[in-house]
């Protein structure tokens, strides 16, 4: 009991003194805070990123959409075989469009055949309704002229006239209503065969265009890259390997079976931080290393820059980052799609500028300043940024020589932008 009435007070008494050192600012034990100099000079804004080597234009090759049941693939060139604009890259048995094709000309001949033969039945009806038609007027004529001697027959005779012409009206015009019909069942008939051999002829035709379409050939030259035969297996688990495509396999209609990539125009594609972003335009000189070519450099330019900053889902890096492709001045045969390239972007240079680390330069509201030296204490000062990178930071407001805290001296302040995954301090060129 007397520990502890001696051990309470004084772990009061120290916990007071923390809270009193914490609120007044001076926590941090100054003379282990690392510190760096205001450096003056050439600074080249350089700035250091990686990214994966793509080809400029790549076409994928499709089974060509037939109806009918599956292809088999009769010639397909090797993986890593180089084509030329129209080289023929993919070849299937035309066997079954050939049948096709033989059979929709037999039906064509068909269709031919029978507009023939409507054509002649409806000439034949024709002359058959135009004589009847013919023979029923002159019935009506006849009867007629019958009618004319009714005044000087007998009452029966003139009534048996009067008959007659009546028939032969009626005859007539039922006749006239045969005409029509038999002109339109004519017509009909002729339309069916019409139309048989309109689908003949689409059929055979697109037999034939078929049967060009199991030769495809390369629209663009490049490499060729045969993709996995998906249709091959029909259980899939982790870890297995799916063969690719070869010769004799049974293709289904549609299915993507090579891709062609334009090695003549290869290029990297990475990303910037949005600090960097400013230091980074079109047509920039950059430096290239290639992983899967080490000993040798190779030049290239910016070709584009992202407008709009882009961030992963599952990205832990709150900083925005902005996509940039690289294409290369000279590009090298041996280089491939998914090579790892080291990329330097050659930036502006800031002409006998003062510069510290950029995690020196920290902001509050809006403003940045330095914690600047003075013998064994630090002060906030204002400074004006001009511009940065991910390692420095081009100042103005201080002299050279000072020298600024690279951390936070009192705890509370944050520095600009500065995340897990940048180094405190990096190297740059003079």
């Amino acid at each position: 009991m007397r520990v502890w009435k001696i051990a309470v007070p004084i772990v009061v008494v120290g916990l007071a003194g923390w809270f009193a050192q914490r609120s007044a600012g001076t926590l941090t034990d100054q003379s282990k805070v690392p510190t760096a100099t205001v450096r003056q000079g050439n600074l080249n804004l350089d700035v250091r990123t990686t990214g994966e080597l793509q080809t400029g234009q790549t076409v994928t090759l499709f089974a060509p959409p037939v109806a009918g049941g599956t292809l088999q693939l009769v010639h397909l060139d090797r993986d890593g075989t180089q084509v030329k604009r129209g080289d023929v890259a993919l070849e299937f048995d035309p066997s079954e469009q050939e049948y096709n094709l033989e059979k929709n000309r037999t039906d064509l001949e068909e269709g031919e055949q029978e507009m023939a033969k409507a054509q002649a039945q409806a000439a034949v009806q024709e002359s058959d309704d135009r004589l009847a038609l013919l023979k029923a007027k002159f019935a009506v004529r006849k009867a007629a002229l019958e009618v004319q001697k009714n005044p000087l027959l007998a009452a029966i005779d003139a009534k048996k006239n009067l008959l007659d012409l009546d028939q032969a009206k009626r005859a007539l015009a039922q006749l006239e209503q045969d005409i029509q019909s038999h002109a339109s069942s004519n017509q009909a008939a002729r339309q069916v065969a019409q139309a048989k051999y309109n689908k003949a002829k689409n059929e055979m035709a697109r037999a034939e265009q078929n049967i060009k379409n199991m030769t495809i050939r390369a629209p663009i030259g490049g490499v060729v890259k045969v993709l996995e035969n998906r249709g091959a297996v029909s259980i899939f688990f982790t870890g297995m390997t799916i063969p690719e495509f070869r010769n004799g396999d049974q293709v289904q209609p549609g299915t993507p079976v090579v891709t062609i990539l334009d090695m003549t125009r290869m290029a990297i594609m990475g990303k910037i931080s949005e600090t960097d972003r400013p230091a980074v335009r079109v047509g920039e000189p950059v430096d290239i290393r290639v992983d899967a070519i080490p000993g040798e450099a190779f030049t290239g330019k910016v070709r584009t820059v992202a407008g709009m900053a882009v961030q992963s889902l599952f990205e832990v890096n709150p900083t925005r980052r902005f996509d940039v492709s690289v294409e290369f001045d000279h590009p090298d045969p041996r280089l491939r799609p998914g090579f790892t390239a080291h990329l330097t972007l050659r930036g502006n240079e800031e002409k006998n500028a003062l510069y510290v680390p950029r995690v020196a330069v920290f902001e509050k509201k809006g403003k940045p300043f330095v914690y600047l030296k003075h013998g064994a204490d630090f002060t906030s000062h204002d400074v004006k940024l001009v511009t940065q990178t991910s390692a420095w930071a081009v100042i103005r407001g201080v002299d050279r020589g000072d020298e600024v805290a690279l951390v936070n001296p009192v705890g509370k302040s944050k520095p600009r932008s500065r995340t897990a995954a940048e180094p405190a301090l990096q190297g740059a060129r003079r």
